[in-house]
């Protein structure tokens, strides 16, 4: 490390838990944050602060006014700009040594495999079950740990998932979508702003601890905030031996 870096990230070499090793495994990790929105906003600015090599982003939306309240990686002057170049602003002025990639694609089955493969960890941030399960399955088939999380009004989950290595996969969890008007969008019920720095953070927190080799990550267990009680608890989660997503590698 050079004697900037030294200095920047100064509180993680003191950390046992992190120290010099870990500092350099993150400044060589590679990670794909899926969405610049809520949770991405968050995970994306403490990764890059945190100084992982190359962040990821995939989103082709564009900043509106709406998502401000909530989506702390853009600002009033992006407005009307694309979620991907924001991000690459904001990662970019918090930390010129992150190398941030904008993927301004919608996630398909066509071109998932292509963008994940350069990738060693990903963070699933999106909004939609369809998403989630595409980005399950690609993480499963390169064996890929995923970072998955969700937010809902005053409540977040945040889990591991990674079969490749004992865990369950997303879809072990949760093995198919919920009945239509069971979990209304951010946009139908409403969300805290807040609440996605908190789950946006522990995202960030356990890509840290994954890549580091720190701690116990959440590989087989999820952890719910209720932020309206200010309560955690942990649901301790199992392999599905008849999941058809991580069926293979099982």
């Amino acid at each position: 490390m050079t004697p900037q870096e030294i200095e920047r990230y100064a509180r993680h070499l003191i950390l046992r838990e992190i120290g010099g090793p870990g500092q350099q495994k993150l400044l060589n990790a590679k990670l794909l944050c899926i969405g610049a929105g809520g949770l991405g906003s968050a995970a994306l600015l403490y990764l890059a602060a945190a100084g992982v090599g190359v962040l990821g982003v995939v989103d082709d939306d564009v900043v509106s006014l709406s998502n401000l309240q909530r989506q702390v990686l853009h600002d009033t002057a992006s407005v009307g700009t694309l979620k991907t170049k924001s991000a690459a602003t904001s990662i970019s002025r918090i930390n010129p040594g992150v190398q941030c990639v904008g993927h301004a694609v919608r996630l398909t089955n066509k071109n998932a495999m292509e963008i994940f493969q350069s990738y060693d960890l990903v963070l699933d941030g999106s909004d939609n079950f369809d998403t989630r399960y595409l980005v399950n399955q690609t993480c499963v088939d390169l064996k890929i740990p995923l970072i998955s999380a969700a937010m809902s009004q005053w409540e977040g989950q945040i889990g591991l998932y990674d079969p490749s290595n004992g865990g369950p996969c997303y879809q072990c969890v949760f093995p198919q979508r919920p009945a239509a008007g069971l979990v209304p969008s951010c946009a139908e019920a409403g969300i805290m702003g807040a609440l996605a720095g908190v789950m946006g953070s522990m995202m960030a927190a356990e890509a840290i601890k994954l890549i580091t080799g720190a701690g116990q990550p959440l590989r087989g267990e999820i952890l719910i905030y209720d932020a309206l009680f200010g309560e955690t608890r942990k649901l301790v989660t199992s392999v599905n031996l008849s999941c058809k997503s991580c069926k293979s590698v099982k």
